[in-house]
Formats: C-alpha cells, structure tokens, sequence
C-alpha cells in the first residue's frame, strides 16, 4: 500500500498580531519598510493575509506608502505632520520626506529629483505647493548664489547653508569681521598691558596675560556691537585670524570638567605677543599666506595683475 503524504498547513495568524508586528517594523526602521522585509521577518504569514493587514493600517491612516528607488516604502505615519498632510498624495508625501531627511543642510531640487523619480516639472509644482502650505521653505546658500536647498519651515538653516554669523543675505560682513579682529585684540592688548604693570615676576606676568575664549566671547558680547548671536566658535575663527597675522599667539591647558570655556577637558588660551623685530617687507607681502599662491600666474585667472590684496598692500 502507498504511502500518504499529508501537507499540514500553518494555522491562519491573528490579524491583530500581524499588523502589530508589522508596526514594530516600521518603528525599527523609521524611514520605511519593503514588502520583503515583512516578508523575511514573517515568513510562515501568507501574502493575501500580509497584504489584508497593510491594507488596513493604510485604510486606518496608520502608515504611508511611499515610493524610492527601491520601489514601495511603507513607513509609520508621524501624528504631528499627519494633519498637516491631510489631503496630500503619495508623490506629495514621498517629496516632503526626502526633504524631512535632509534635516536643516537641506536638499537641491536636483537631488529631489534623483531620490523621487519624479518628473522635475512635477517636482517644481509639489515644492510650490509646500511652500505654500508652509511646510517647507526654499534657502539660498552661500556654496552656490543662484541656487536654492530645501528644507522643513520650522527648522534653523546650518551654518554651512547660511555662512553663519559673517553672511547677511549671501554677502560677506568684511566690515563687521574687521571690527571684531579689532577689539579681540584690544581686549588682549589690555590684558597684557595690566599684567605688565602689576611688577610681579615675569612668569606671574605672562600667565596672566593670557585670556580664554570665553572670556573674549563675553566681552564682546556685552559690548553689544553684533546685531547676530555670536558663539564661543565665532570668536575663535576670530582669534585664529590673529594669530595668523601674528599678533595672538594660543595655548591649550588641561581644566576640570564643567570648567566654563572648557571642552573635553581642554580650554584654549590666547594672548596678545608683539614681535622683537619688525617684520621685513617680503613677509608682510600677502603672497606668504595666500591659500591659492601656487595657481597664482601672471596671464592667468589668479595673478598679480588683478589681486586686490597685492594692490592694497602695495597701497600701503
């Protein structure tokens, strides 16, 4: 007598403890999920019963269905954004994510385009509308004047989008750095005139020439001569544009954790320093210090003819 094989069949899942899972999913993997992700993380589930549950949780607003390069994304509805999107298409929904991810660098419209698939006139109609929802808002950036990245409305440009505290409206503040270089220095300069005339011993003296970033920060914060908020950072490109001209010479110290002005255990100190002799003309040439010295040829794009800094210095 032959033998019978009998093909036992799984018992059907909860539908419940499918869509369940498939809600752990997408909060382990928030910027979307694939259908062969669920299929590899629940493998005895049938695709008719997978489907039913996607299905419902779309019905029930629960997730999104997207689209990337790698095809459908279902990804979990974010409550805050759920409102403002009411009403929005998948493509409309897809644009305003890629642009949520690229936090506040933004993104290009062209990037847009590559990460969407979507076609660049409709690109332009979606990113019209969200501007106009307020949404999103449109930046220009210093890296590039006729160009514009995106970004979430609430969000605070980067500084590497803006320029930080030296751009206004894409235009270097020459005069407001200049002002700042000035009284970072005077302020040292002060410093050590006062140490100098304590007459204590000349170690004593030169220690307490010295001041930390933060105290420089303060003081000019209370001068009030900046209409923008100025960092700790702000005024260390500051100070490093003194020593560069060698007027500051810096310091690095060991300090206790939590010590103000400190950071990782390390504070920065800076003093003013005069030279013991005055520096020859060829070193005070800007040629010394030019970051485009070995592009610089007479018949081409950079050269003497036309560099301002040699004009201003022969000026002088």
């Amino acid at each position: 007598m032959a033998e019978v094989k009998v093909k036992v069949q799984p018992p059907d899942a909860d539908p419940v403890e499918i869509e369940n899972r498939i809600i752990e999913l997408c909060h382990q993997f928030p910027h979307g999920i694939t259908d062969q992700v669920i299929q590899n993380e629940m493998p005895h589930i049938e695709a008719q019963q997978r489907a039913v549950a996607i299905n419902r949780l779309l019905s029930m607003g629960q997730l999104d269905l997207l689209r990337s390069n790698t095809g459908l994304l279902y990804r979990i509805k974010d409550t805050q954004n759920a409102g403002k999107m009411k009403g929005s298409d998948n493509q409309e929904k897809l644009v305003y994510q890629i642009i949520e991810d690229a936090g506040n660098k933004g993104i290009w419209s062209r990037d847009i385009r590559y990460k969407s698939n979507l076609p660049l006139t409709e690109i332009n109609k979606i990113l019209k509308n969200l501007e106009s929802k307020k949404l999103i808002k449109a930046v220009k950036s210093v890296a590039a004047s006729k160009k514009k990245v995106y970004m979430l409305y609430n969000l605070q440009p980067d500084r590497s989008v803006t320029g930080g505290a030296w751009y206004n409206d894409q235009d270097f503040e020459s005069e407001f750095v200049e002002v700042l270089n000035q009284q970072c220095f005077k302020f040292l300069q002060t410093k050590a005139e006062t140490a100098r005339e304590s007459k204590q011993n000349p170690m004593i003296q030169r220690n307490s020439s010295f001041a930390s970033s933060h105290e420089v920060w303060k003081y000019i914060c209370e001068l009030g001569i900046s209409k923008v908020e100025l960092s700790m950072e702000d005024i260390e490109t500051i100070l490093n544009t003194l020593i560069y001209d060698g007027k500051v010479e810096m310091t690095i110290i060991a300090a206790k954790e939590g010590t103000v002005g400190s950071v990782d255990g390390h504070m920065k100190l800076y003093r003013a320093v005069s030279p013991i002799i005055p520096p020859t003309g060829l070193v005070r040439a800007p040629c010394g210090l030019c970051p485009v010295f070995d592009d610089c040829h007479e018949g081409g794009e950079i050269s003497p003819s036309n560099c301002i800094y040699m004009t201003e210095w022969l000026e002088f």
